[in-house]
């Protein structure tokens, strides 16, 4: 799978408003075929950071990009940042989560 996660510094009166903003984007991207997660957190140290947790079936990433619902994003986002994202994008030998070795509730 493809393993991506973003992170976005948004102006601090977007805050309110990034959910919103990006929300057209995110219900398109989860009803891609390929796509296994597309989920959103706040920092809880920086209110101004969104961070974004995706995966990708391998062969999915590049309908994503090239898809209409992110072309339209990278144009109305750009509006509510303060510096270019930061992303990891790895392809991993993985299919999904699996369960936390280290902590076990039974």
């Amino acid at each position: 799978m493809i393993f991506i996660v973003v992170k976005f510094k948004v102006k601090p009166e977007w805050c309110e408003r990034w959910i919103d903003l990006t929300r057209d984007f995110t219900e398109a991207t989860r009803r891609e075929p390929g796509n296994l997660w597309f989920d959103w957190s706040r920092s809880v140290e920086d209110p101004t950071e969104f961070v974004l947790v995706e995966a990708f079936q391998d062969d999915a990433a590049g309908d994503h990009v090239n898809s209409d619902h992110f072309a339209q994003a990278m144009r109305d986002m750009p509006q509510a940042l303060v510096e270019t994202p930061r992303i990891i994008s790895e392809q991993i030998a993985s299919s999904g989560w699996g369960e936390m070795g280290e902590l076990k509730i039974e």
